[in-house]
């Protein structure tokens, strides 16, 4: 086994402690002759060993390395979410079908329900493990609504936490009189009250939040009480988003139960990091992914230190992972001597058959049922089969002509089975399943468009949702 030794990543702050505990010393001696004044040494700590510009230099660029090497993984991590909440689901759904005491299978493995008649245990038969599926069907939702709420918002968990249903809000645009809804973040960290525009992404979230947590008898969220750990204090009951029912009493979901569906998530992911070992992400990850995916997307920073509610922008630019300007502007001085040393050829004005060929491209990726989207100067992987490739954007206007090419597909898939020709199956076959796949991935866009979300405001006379209307400037 090797040893291996790694330096303490808090040193100037054990020091400082360990200064400051000298220097009370002193003060105390002043105050005290008597007592203390035989105990006052001068500090072994120096100056030199407080100082926190290095460290902090340091911790920034820990803190960037670890927010590069997530953001290209939160894609996946949302999309195990979402695939392990199906499983959830589904796995209960089959218990439910099989009557108490029998046997059901789900994904290769056999279960045996519990005997006893309303009860969701089951016990897996290879394994001999006792598991309760409706709780693991919970565990599956809350890591996904978690998951897509700090992603959409960048908020602090003990916001995320505090969210009710009197977050959400109303605000009518002064100029058009449309309605937004907006969510109002309660007071956290920096005890200041901020707003975040609910995207449609996030109010897919919310109204399964909320289709979820309400009483089926009333149709009234829950009221629910919570317990401040940093005020060491109880709130008022409030109707909290973040709620479950467990034997029957609703309770406010605790951050250590979040933060292990979360890791039960990651399990299925098999992400590692840099140095090979399972990737691990905590909610603060969201928050400073948040932050630097909409200012590398070109958002002020001033308006990202609002959303994050930030009192100081230096706050929020330490949470952003780009590199800084002085190394933007040197790589691009290199790029500029490195292009004055290679030959002028390869930088030269494009001639105009060149740049016509450039235009005809762009000419060319019209198709009967779409938009070719193959990039200029690479061929086309499947040799103009373009039903097949997954390049192929179809236009919805075209669904009909999708339709009659499934439909042949079918016809010519049934003619070859009836004559033999299992050469030609099998190509028929992939032709016909991206067909299907682009078929359902119009239906699924004009869905999409066509759906109407409720969130579940409630009216003002609960005192669950408020209008703000602003003014324009007095002529």
């Amino acid at each position: 086994m090797r040893e291996v030794v790694t330096g303490r990543a808090n040193v100037a702050s054990i020091m400082l402690s360990v200064r400051a505990f000298y220097l009370d010393i002193a003060q105390w001696a002043i105050d005290e002759p008597t007592r203390w004044g035989p105990w006052a040494v001068p500090s072994p700590i120096k100056d030199a060993d407080v100082a926190v510009v290095k460290d902090n230099k340091r911790r920034k660029a820990r803190m960037d390395h670890r927010t590069r090497e997530r953001l290209p993984a939160l894609p996946v991590v949302a999309r195990a979410a979402s695939s392990c909440l199906k499983e959830a689901k589904a796995r209960l759904q089959a218990l439910m079908d099989t009557p108490p005491g029998g046997q059901f299978v789900f994904a290769g493995d056999t279960f045996r329900r519990a005997a006893k008649d309303g009860t969701t245990w089951a016990v897996n038969i290879a394994t001999g493990r006792r598991v309760d599926l409706a709780l693991a069907e919970s565990r599956a939702f809350w890591a996904w609504a978690m998951v897509e709420f700090l992603q959409h918002t960048g908020v602090r968990i003990e916001e995320m936490l505090e969210a009710s249903h009197h977050s959400l809000i109303q605000y009518r645009l002064p100029t058009t009189g449309e309605t937004v809804p907006l969510l109002q973040i309660a007071p956290s960290k920096t005890d200041e009250e901020r707003v975040i525009l609910v995207s449609p992404e996030l109010a897919d979230v919310l109204s399964a939040i909320i289709a979820r947590i309400r009483d089926p008898r009333t149709g009234a969220v829950p009221y629910v009480s919570s317990y401040d750990m940093a005020e060491k204090t109880w709130n008022p009951q409030m109707p909290l988003l973040f709620q479950w029912c467990r034997s029957g009493e609703s309770s406010r979901l605790s951050p250590k139960l979040l933060r292990q569906a979360l890791q039960e998530v990651l399990a299925s992911t098999n992400l590692t990091d840099s140095a090979g070992q399972p990737l691990d992400f905590s909610p603060h990850d969201f928050r400073r992914i948040f932050i630097t995916d909409a200012i590398r997307s070109g958002l002020p920073p001033h308006i990202a230190q609002v959303i994050a509610g930030h009192t100081s922008i230096n706050t929020t630019m330490g949470y952003n992972a780009i590199y800084p300007g002085e190394a933007i502007e040197a790589h691009r001085a290199f790029i500029a001597r490195r292009r004055a040393l290679r030959p002028s050829e390869e930088y030269r004005t494009p001639t105009n058959e060149e740049w016509d060929a450039f235009l005809g491209h762009f000419e060319r990726r019209k198709l009967s049922i779409g938009i070719c989207a193959r990039a200029f100067g690479t061929p086309c992987i499947h040799e103009h089969a373009c039903i097949r490739c997954s390049m192929l954007r179809p236009d919805p206007d075209q669904r009909h002509r999708l339709v009659e090419i499934r439909d042949n597909l079918i016809a010519r898939i049934t003619e070859a089975e009836q004559e033999g020709w299992l050469g030609e199956i099998e190509g028929l076959q992939v032709s016909l399943v991206s067909a299907e796949e682009k078929l359902i991935q119009l239906d699924a866009e004009q869905a999409r468009q066509r759906q109407v979300i409720d969130l579940g405001m409630p009216s003002f006379s609960q005192i669950a949702t408020r209008i703000s209307t602003a003014r324009g400037p007095s002529s």
